[in-house]
């Protein structure tokens, strides 16, 4: 079975990268993490969690790689990594990294006619300075819940955020929902991590519905692995299993394996394939 091959990989050498012999990276690291913690495998899971404190600054970010102290964005994963392996035993850890979360912040920008969201409202960004994106926002949002900060003013601001990015019809693109008068098209990926952040959450003017709507008919067999990924856990954050998602995701496995064997994909979609329990506590 793929998903048992792909976890056996892993749990030889879960410091990964994005593609196959490349730096180890904290995203893909904290991916595995969760991964081989969702199949019960403690010891390989550790090993991954300790790599993400080595790449912990002393001001509480982690960045995207050893030596690569920006963009700090990851910072959001590695807590959510850390909690689930151990929240005690990684404490003073998981602090550090809600402290810094909980004063990093997305750039706010002038309100004007050219961009159709509320450019006021404050998240994440993917690199200091720069306006707050979903992405970014969502995983953050992730991370302060799971660590019981989801009343906190700054996650309940982002809260907003993501649902004023959400596009009418449904789905969301990756920042922006109209620009110049001109409606932006959704996308998969940042529409699934963003229903992610926003399981539980009140959904005032159905913008939520609206966009599992748009997910579940835009996932298909043809959707892109890390998207495919992406798309199904968000639509599991919501209590819903596409009747093929089992073949799609093996059959992008093996995609994957047989194109470039990127680890990170690879952890992604068993990532999906384990659902998004870890990501999502109270899913």
């Amino acid at each position: 079975m793929w998903l048992d091959q792909v976890i056996g990989t892993i749990e030889k050498n879960p410091v990964i990268g994005y593609a196959s012999h490349s730096a180890p990276a904290t995203e893909p690291t904290a991916i595995a993490a969760l991964v081989l913690l969702a199949h019960g495998k403690q010891e390989s899971a550790k090993r991954a969690s300790d790599f993400l404190i080595n790449t912990q600054s002393s001001d509480g970010s982690v960045g995207v790689r050893q030596n690569e102290p920006d963009p700090q964005w990851p910072t959001s994963l590695a807590v959510l990594a850390w909690h689930a392996f151990d929240k005690l035993a990684y404490a003073t850890n998981i602090e550090q990294g809600v402290n810094w979360m909980l004063q990093a912040k997305g750039k706010a920008m002038e309100q004007t006619d050219d961009m159709g969201h509320n450019t006021q409202l404050v998240g994440w960004s993917w690199a200091e300075g720069t306006h707050s994106w979903i992405e970014p926002t969502a995983f953050h949002v992730l991370a302060l819940k799971t660590v019981g900060r989801g009343d906190h003013p700054r996650t309940r601001e982002a809260i907003t955020l993501l649902l004023d990015r959400q596009l009418p019809t449904g789905g969301c693109n990756y920042g922006n929902t109209s620009v110049l008068g001109q409606m932006l098209r959704p996308h998969i990926q940042p529409t699934g991590i963003a229903l992610l952040a926003l399981a539980g959450e009140q959904d005032q003017g159905n913008r939520i519905a609206k966009s599992v709507a748009w997910l579940r008919k835009a996932l298909s067999k043809e959707t892109t692995r890390a998207s495919l990924a992406w798309g199904l856990l968000g639509l599991a954050a919501h209590r819903i299993t596409l009747p093929s998602a089992t073949q799609w995701l093996e059959s992008a496995a093996q995609q994957v394996q047989s194109h470039d064997n990127s680890p990170h994909k690879l952890a992604l979609l068993a990532l999906a394939a384990a659902g998004p329990r870890l990501l999502t506590p109270d899913s």
